[in-house]
């Protein structure tokens, strides 16, 4: 199994992502665990909240089975049961994945669905916590969606309910610049600025020099 890596700004793999777009709030340091190689990858990043409607839901399903199908490289918390239900599909397939979790890698058990993945270098598990957060909570949870959205090169958020956080949340991406895309019956996020999608339009996150 591979070992837990450390990352500082300073460091040539830090991902530059987090400074150009945090500037002063990115992280001093970030744990690793996996093949590094794929912090340069082109990823979407995947929300599927908890309070996410049946309609939605369903509609993530399917596009995660497009996302397996097209190889694209994603990133995401993975942690609501509909984005757990994601990971698993897309752990059936080819394609990088970057898995955050809101707490630090550190005695953190590695569920043995991820050691193949791991071993084959199309898994890496990043963390910005350290040693002394071994449980996510809600703010851990709401600075790893930072991270993941600054990151990701593009961002799917699969539902955000009028005035709530998520919607917060979709505003601040939107604000850096950052594509966001979301199901054609979000007319709420589509006025906002998202894109809407089908869920069978994994091709458009894609990046055009590997295809």
């Amino acid at each position: 199994m591979t070992e837990i890596i450390s990352i500082h700004q300073d460091q040539a793999d830090y991902p530059l992502q987090f400074t150009s777009v945090l500037e002063v709030d990115a992280p001093a340091s970030l744990s690793t665990l996996g093949n590094l190689d794929l912090l340069q990858k082109q990823a979407l990043g995947i929300f599927v909240s908890v309070r996410c409607p049946g309609r939605f839901i369903l509609q993530a399903h399917d596009l995660a089975q497009d996302l397996r199908r097209a190889g694209v490289p994603t990133i995401s918390g993975f942690h609501s049961p509909v984005e757990r239900e994601v990971l698993t599909i897309l752990l059936r397939g080819e394609q990088p994945i970057v898995l955050c979790p809101a707490r630090s890698l550190a005695r953190m058990r590695i569920p043995k669905e991820y050691r193949v993945p791991l071993e084959a270098g199309r898994l890496l598990l990043l963390s910005p916590f350290d040693e002394r957060v071994r449980r996510a909570t809600v703010q851990t949870a709401q600075r790893r969606n930072q991270l993941v959205a600054a990151l990701a090169e593009m961002v799917f958020i699969a539902y955000a309910a009028p005035g709530g956080k998520t919607e917060a949340f979709c505003k601040e991406v939107l604000a850096w610049g950052k594509p966001l895309y979301t199901f054609e019956e979000n007319k709420s996020l589509i006025e906002m600025g998202a894109m809407g999608i089908t869920a069978q339009s994994a091709t458009l996150f894609l990046d055009p020099k590997t295809q």
